[in-house]
């Protein structure tokens, strides 16, 4: 036995044919410029490398004949399976594709973890976010959908890409997934073999007796065939176990028999026998050599075998956040630096491997099942838990709130994925009751990026667990009802927000007491429910009892009772009340410039909502100067692009624009769509904004803010419904009222069906859209619909509300209007008879026309004298010798005549006789 100098030696580079093929595929087809993409270390110009592919591992193997099967069936096939045992090498054959594919410039190539529905939707949106397709305010399944629609148009036009979905579970969760056939493959990398049912597949097997041996003596530098085979028999050629063996050989030198030997001493109860041969032993003799070598190997260990397969990222280790925010310093740097050192050592003993971009570390999932089993043999694993709890609860520290939260959308996945795998595993009471907690505040960051959707999904999971877990009276139960709250409140539905905060506020009376801190915020969160489902009077007593507890327990200038203060004087701008509510904003806003200074964030914004209530009661001279005050005190306190400063800016040209300067508004505008950011969720309506300081030019830019919102948050979200009101407004403005009316057709059959028919914003609703009516001259629709919006605002509003007193006056206006045509037509149709009963029929046509025209508009298409109109024109055309304008016309009013007024009613017996009549 010769020995060959110890390590490994130069990395193989790949250069096959594979290779040569794929760069010509690349070239024939074209790059895609991706303007947007933040590139990866290693890609090329213009190429996009999305997820976590694995780097290549030390001593790799190219198993070039697997390859150029691949290949062919990859060629023949817009989506192929690659399966197999676990271990034998699928995801490294399927990662030296990928290698191949960006080596060979392929525009993009993406790799998904899809072990589950969600983590397959959070990759793509992933992939869409670098691809520059995902707005702001767009849900993880929009941005999923938006990827697949950019794969299948480019894999129609001919542009290569390769799409990996790496340990596929189930073939029902991949196929709406895939791309539509062309340039863009689809690689599917599972052990399950019913995927060969559907899709072409090539089965990877463990390495043969030459592979396996060739690679022992590369890994190891022991020249020792015999040697090496037998070890390689014995650990049933597996390349995960033979990688174990190997990386140990090279570091402690032992021989191969020697090896077998200490293979042999590790057979214990904590080895299952349902690991392939010797795999489970080769690996724990690997993690005993590393716990002997490195001190906080086995911490480390444990920890990455309970978190996810997929990956975890290197800051959740060291205590760094995410590096989408510029990843700042752990809190302990040379803590950090230590886990730095002990990772890079694991992967040299190929225990771990790291992504390509090395920002997450990666732990096969059969080596994470050894780790676990022994853990559970040695009555660890609790501990190994609690270490990966205690490591995300930092984690989810440095995870910023409010608007903030859109820059952390990385940091809120990787929580929720390495949750996930925890929650598989968590049994244990005091550790489940942590974890759910992470959950909750999981549930909490999606509903502040707007992904209502999975947030609800997985706060009423959540909840259901506390309550199981703790009981329907513990504080943890109640906080948990208050975030679905939150979520539902966030998604338009205060129907099912109030139960459940009524529940929680009963809840925390009964934990904590009716002063507590906790119980007077759950109190105004309730009111403030209240308000959004159109009862602002419930919501305004919820919120003065609140204010009086606050005022007795913390005092008049603690910063609650200052916010409880102004909640109360928006329930009472919302109320119709608006000098109330002034009065106390005035207050307000003096005691917080006394107690917490001007430059304060809560007085700030306190001035702001002064200002606001100025301009709805119509004094826009005394909002404009407090917004000035208010935008010049932001851009100093927090600069010219904090979230607070843009909606200053916003609020400020939105009056300028209302008090008749729209030079300043559409400066301001224009300064405040380009300061946001393009993901922000204030940028549509930013755009919004900025159009209503020219109303003509100003619908396109209404219809690009409608279209962000519908992608976003679909077509039900009540800011997508307050955007369509806003294209309806322009619509109106810039003289195109029938444009108008479909869309406010459209926002009030949604208000009614989501907040219901009382609610203050449906009635506002139904005005709206009798106006419109009465704009296109359809007083038939207009004037009932005014009576009805009439009723219900001076039934739930009150008689002396705003919004009471302007449908009162448009009903009155419309009112007028109807009498004046009905009028109007008395007259025109004696005028129309005489020049008939002249025989002047010329001059008698265009006037019938017109009354015809005018009797819809007033009584509405299906009136008795709209019919009775129609027909009399219909008979004047075939006096005057128009057969083909008076018998269609004859036919359509003898239909409607039969199934409005019925057969044997005069007007319908008199047009079927004029008909007949006429020769038909």
């Amino acid at each position: 036995m010769t020995t060959a100098p110890p390590g490994p030696g130069p990395e193989p580079t790949i250069r096959t044919g594979v290779d040569r093929d794929l760069t010509r595929i690349a070239h024939v087809a074209g790059n895609i410029t991706v303007a947007s993409a933040q590139p990866s270390p290693s890609p090329q110009d213009g190429q996009t490398v999305e997820g976590g592919v694995p780097a290549r591992p030390t001593a790799f193997q190219l198993r070039e004949e697997l390859l150029q099967l691949l290949h062919a069936q990859v060629k023949a096939a817009a989506v192929s399976a690659v399966t197999g045992t676990a271990g034998v090498g699928k995801t490294l054959l399927v990662a030296s594709y990928a290698w191949a594919c960006r080596q060979a410039g392929w525009p993009v190539v993406a790799w998904i973890d899809a072990e589950t529905p969600d983590r397959i939707v959070t990759g793509l949106a992933g992939l869409a976010h670098r691809l520059g397709l995902r707005y702001g305010r767009d849900d993880a399944v929009t941005a999923a959908d938006k990827t697949r629609e950019w794969l299948s148009a480019r894999s129609a036009a001919g542009q290569p890409g390769l799409l990996v979905f790496d340990n596929a579970a189930q073939v029902d969760h991949i196929t709406e997934w895939c791309p539509a056939d062309g340039a863009v493959r689809v690689l599917l990398v599972s052990r399950n073999r019913a995927f060969h049912d559907r899709y072409p597949a090539l089965e990877v097997n463990a390495f043969t007796p030459e592979q396996a041996t060739g690679f022992l003596i590369g890994r190891t530098g022991l020249d020792d065939p015999a040697g090496a085979e037998a070890l390689a028999h014995e650990l049933g050629f597996l390349p995960l176990a033979l990688a174990q063996a190997g990386a140990f050989i090279a570091r402690r030198q032992p021989t191969y028999p020697a090896y077998r030997r200490l293979l042999a001493d590790r057979r214990t109860p904590a080895v299952r026998d349902t690991h392939p041969a010797g795999t489970a032993e080769a690996v724990l003799l690997s993690v005993t050599q590393a716990e002997d070598a490195l001190p906080d190997a086995g911490r480390l260990l444990r920890v990455l075998a309970v978190l996810s397969s997929a990956g975890v990222p290197v800051t959740v280790l060291t205590g760094g956040a995410d590096p989408g925010l510029g990843d700042p310093p752990p809190t302990d740097p040379a803590a950090a630096a230590a886990t730095q050192e002990a990772l890079a050592a694991l992967v040299a003993t190929s225990l771990i491997g790291r992504t390509e971009d090395g920002t997450a570390v990666v732990m096969h999932r059969l080596i994470q099942r050894v780790i676990r089993e022994r853990a559970i043999h040695d009555g660890d694993l609790s501990t190994a838990i609690d270490q990966a709890i205690g490591l995300l609860e930092a984690f989810n520290g440095r995870i910023p709130d409010g608007v903030h939260t859109w820059a952390a959308r990385g940091a809120v996945e990787t929580l929720l994925e390495q949750t996930d795998a925890l929650h598989a595993l968590t049994g244990e009471a005091a550790l489940l009751e942590r974890l759910l907690i992470l959950r909750i505040w999981c549930g909490v960051h999606l509903t502040e990026l707007a992904d209502l959707t999975r947030a609800v999904s997985l706060l009423k999971e959540t909840l259901a667990e506390l309550e199981e877990t703790l009981g329907a009276d513990h504080l943890h139960v109640a906080a948990s009802r208050a975030n679905l709250a939150a979520a539902y409140e966030a998604a338009g539905d205060p129907a099912r927000a109030i139960p459940l905060y009524e529940a929680a506020l009963a809840g925390c009376e009964r934990i904590l007491g009716t002063d507590h801190p906790h119980t007077l915020n759950c109190r105004s969160n309730l009111a403030c429910a209240y308000e959004s489902a159109g009862n602002p009077a419930r919501a305004a007593s919820l919120l003065e009892a609140t204010l009086a507890v606050n005022e007795r327990v913390l005092g008049a200038d603690h910063l609650d009772t200052l916010a409880s203060r102004g909640n109360l004087a928006r329930a009472y701008q919302a109320a119709g009340d608006p000098a109330r509510a002034i009065l106390l904003y005035e207050a307000t806003l003096a005691d917080c410039e006394r107690a917490l200074g001007t430059d304060h964030p809560h007085t700030l914004t306190c001035r702001a909502n002064l200002a606001r209530a100025y301009h709805a009661a119509g004094d826009p001279a005394r909002a404009i100067l407090l917004y000035e005050a208010t935008l010049a005190d932001c851009e100093r306190v927090f600069g010219t692009d904090h979230p607070q400063t843009l909606a200053s800016r916003g609020n400020l040209a939105r009056v300028y624009h209302a008090a008749g300067d729209p030079a300043r508004a559409a400066s301001l505008y224009e300064t405040a769509l380009t300061e946001r950011e393009p993901d922000h969720p204030h940028t549509s309506a930013s755009r919004a904004d900025e159009a209503t300081r020219n109303p003509s030019p100003a619908v396109p830019r209404y219809e690009t803010a409608l279209a962000d919102w519908e992608r976003a948050l679909g077509t039900d979200h009540p800011q997508t419904v307050a955007s369509r009101a806003d294209l309806a407004r322009a619509y109106e403005s810039a003289g195109h009222p029938a444009r108008a009316v479909p869309l406010h057709e459209d926002i009030l059959a949604e208000r009614e069906r989501a907040l219901g028919t009382d609610h203050p914003d449906t009635l506002k609703s139904r005005a709206d859209l009798a106006r419109a009516y009465e704009s296109i001259g359809d007083l038939a629709h207009a004037v009932p619909l005014y009576e009805t919006a009439l009723a219900g605002q001076e039934r739930v509003l009150g008689t002396d509300h705003l919004d009471t007193l302007t449908s009162r006056n448009n009903l009155a206006r419309a009112s007028r209007r109807a009498a004046d045509l009905a009028g109007d037509l008395f007259a025109a149709a004696g005028i129309a008879q005489a020049h008939v009963a002249a025989g002047d029929l010329t001059r008698a046509i265009p006037m019938l026309e017109e009354i015809a025209a005018d009797c819809e508009r007033l009584h509405g298409a299906d009136h008795p004298d709209t019919l009775k109109s129609r027909g009399h024109l219909a008979r004047v055309y075939e006096s005057a010798g128009y057969p083909a304008r008076a018998i269609p016309l004859y036919e359509a009013t003898l239909a409607d005549c039969d199934r409005i007024l019925g057969a044997d009613h005069p007007i319908t017996k008199t047009v079927r006789d004029n008909l007949n009549k006429s020769g038909k």
